[in-house]
């Protein structure tokens, strides 16, 4: 039995053909255009995501630079007779509780957290009479070390320049600085996110012993060395 085969021209119209159907048709077209769409979608979608996270982050570290002055403000051994005595376990305590309300954040490592006591010096002047830290970060204060105005007037205090907070006579200021280092969650896409700065202040409650931190329980002090 012999097989029959089409004619060249019938081959070239039936290719015209083919290719006519080709271009009028529109199948898989919607997953090319998702396929070229999906890499953009995936950067605004994880940017999102990355610019929420950071925001809550912010959030969350100022609210620990709160809770850390108010509690400091409120440190002191009851007594009815002499002003409250603040020891350097009490100033650690305060930190083992910023570390505990900040489940996740891991302050120890990627914070710094520096708590001073400004106060009045015998000049009448402001001064850092003590200050304690807390974190492995590299920061130091941006506003002054211990000691800093021990002598004379010239310390304005502790805050941004003209808005310096300042200690009244017989009580003190806990002011509160917190460096936080920003883990990113997808750290391959680049974003403006800078490390976390927050301040807080708080006056001490009642009635405080201000000559000096003591430690009869024999602790290591938080120092900031």
């Amino acid at each position: 039995m012999t097989a029959i085969l089409p004619s060249p021209s019938a081959l070239r119209n039936g290719w015209r053909l083919h290719a006519r159907s080709l271009r009028r048709s529109e199948s898989g077209m919607a997953l090319v255009e998702f396929a070229m769409v999906l890499p953009f979608l995936m950067i605004l979608t994880t940017s999102a995501l990355e610019l929420t996270n950071y925001a809550i982050t912010v959030k969350r570290v100022g609210e620990l630079g709160v809770m850390v002055s108010d509690n400091a403000s409120r440190m002191g051994a009851q007594s009815a007779i002499n002003d409250k005595p603040i020891s350097e376990a009490e100033i650690n305590d305060v930190f083992i509780g910023a570390d505990l309300q900040a489940s996740g954040l891991n302050l120890a490592a990627n914070s710094r957290i520096i708590l001073s006591s400004l106060q009045l010096n015998g000049d009448g002047g402001q001064t850092i009479k003590w200050q304690r830290c807390f974190g492995a970060v590299n920061y130091a204060s941006a506003y002054g070390t211990q000691g800093t105005g021990a002598t004379g007037t010239s310390f304005a205090g502790m805050g941004p320049t003209g808005k310096e907070l300042k200690a009244a006579t017989g009580t003190a200021v806990m002011f509160v600085e917190i460096r936080y280092r920003y883990k990113r969650l997808m750290p391959l896409f680049w974003l403006p996110l800078n490390d976390i700065t927050e301040t807080s202040a708080f006056n001490v409650r009642d009635s405080r012993d201000l000559t000096q931190v003591y430690n009869s329980e024999n602790v290591t002090a938080s120092t900031c060395s």
